[in-house]
């Protein structure tokens, strides 16, 4: 009876893919760099001398927002799909993902857009832009990232490369853009409801 219960405890513990746990060290790096940005925005608010200041000049991107934390959920269905072996249904899923991260993306650049031609908020402008923009746009460059990654697995999937085969690999790509949109809701969190 023992021994039947060793092997079948060996049996049932394999080890994780090389791959997750590279992409759990790497986002446990970037949750690292992430959390001082995150500090410093919250230490400084309310210190600059001069305006603009977020009370009157940042508006809530809840479109924006909502499109970004939708892409978590077709970038998962995607992936089950792929694991069904449905390979045309995860190219659309995953193209929606694609589609849902650069409509996020379109409305940060839109944002910065205004923040700097109308207000004339720009990086050097004071503590709050200075900060804001440091976090915002380490978001957005992590965005970036994930977003050709996302752009080269729809066009190798297009192409017909994509099969079941990959869904473990595409599923490590997958904790990277889970990653951007968990910092997103922080972010959010705190420019946009607690810092105003």
């Amino acid at each position: 009876m023992t021994s039947i219960t060793a092997e079948k405890l060996q049996t049932q513990w394999v080890l994780p893919s090389r791959g997750r746990v590279g992409m759990f060290a790497l986002i446990a790096a970037e949750s690292g760099i992430f959390v001082i940005f995150v500090v410093a925005y919250l230490f400084y608010i309310g210190k600059s001398v001069s305006g603009p200041t977020p009370q009157s000049v940042l508006r809530m991107p809840i479109f924006y927002t909502a499109c970004l934390l939708s892409s978590s959920v077709t970038i998962h269905m995607a992936l089950k799909k792929l694991g069904q072996g449905s390979s045309r249904s995860f190219a659309m899923l995953w193209i929606a993902t694609l589609a849902l991260g650069a409509t996020f993306l379109f409305g940060t650049a839109t944002e910065w857009h205004r923040l700097i031609y109308e207000h004339g908020l720009t990086i050097g402008t004071n503590l709050f832009g200075t900060t804001y923009y440091s976090l915002v746009g380490l978001h957005g460059f992590h965005v970036i990232l994930g977003l050709v990654c996302l752009s080269i697995v729809a066009a190798f999937s297009l192409l017909g490369k994509v099969n079941q085969g990959h869904t473990e690999r595409l599923d490590v790509l997958s904790l990277y853009w889970h990653f951007v949109d968990a910092v997103w809701v922080v972010v959010f969190t705190v420019v946009y409801l607690i810092g105003r």
